[in-house]
C-alpha cells in the first residue's frame, strides 16, 4: 500500500470519529507517517485523547485472532507526578528475592501526555535582584 493510500485510509477512519476537522486531521496523519510528534492543543473535551485512541485503533496489527490495536497509554500531568511514573520502577518480590520491574506509560506505541501546563514548577525560579 503506498503512503498516499495509507494516509487517505488513516484520514477516512479518523474522520468518521471525529466530524469537523478535516485540515487538523491531514496535519495530525502527515506528521504521524512522517515519524514526528504531535502537540495537540485545544479546548478541554474537543476529542484529543478520542483521536489518539482512534489512532491507535486503526494502526493495530493482525493476529489470527483478530485485529490487535496498537498500545495506548495516556498520562496524567499533575503536581505530584515522578520521574517513575512515567518510565516505570523497579519493585521488590520478596518470593523471588529480586526485583522485578514495572514499565511505565512510556513503553507504549501511542502516548498521550495530556495538561503538560496544568503542572506546577518543582522549583521557583532565582530571584532576579
Amino acid at each position: 500500500m503506498s503512503t498516499k493510500e495509507t494516509a487517505t485510509r488513516l484520514i477516512a477512519g479518523l474522520s468518521s470519529v471525529i466530524q469537523g476537522k478535516t485540515e487538523q486531521l491531514e496535519l495530525f496523519t502527515a506528521s504521524y507517517l512522517s515519524s514526528g510528534h504531535i502537540l495537540l492543543e485545544d479546548a478541554p473535551g474537543l476529542g484529543k485523547t478520542t483521536l489518539a485512541k482512534t489512532l491507535s485503533h486503526l494502526i493495530g496489527t493482525g493476529s489470527e485472532t483478530g485485529i490487535v490495536p496498537a498500545s495506548f497509554k495516556r498520562i496524567q500531568f499533575t503536581p505530584d507526578l515522578l520521574p517513575y511514573d512515567i518510565t516505570g520502577v523497579d519493585i521488590f518480590n520478596p518470593r523471588d528475592n529480586r526485583f522485578d520491574f514495572v514499565p511505565g506509560p512510556v513503553f507504549c506505541d501511542i502516548l498521550l501526555a495530556d495538561e503538560i501546563n496544568r503542572t506546577t514548577p518543582r522549583s521557583s525560579p532565582p530571584s532576579l535582584k
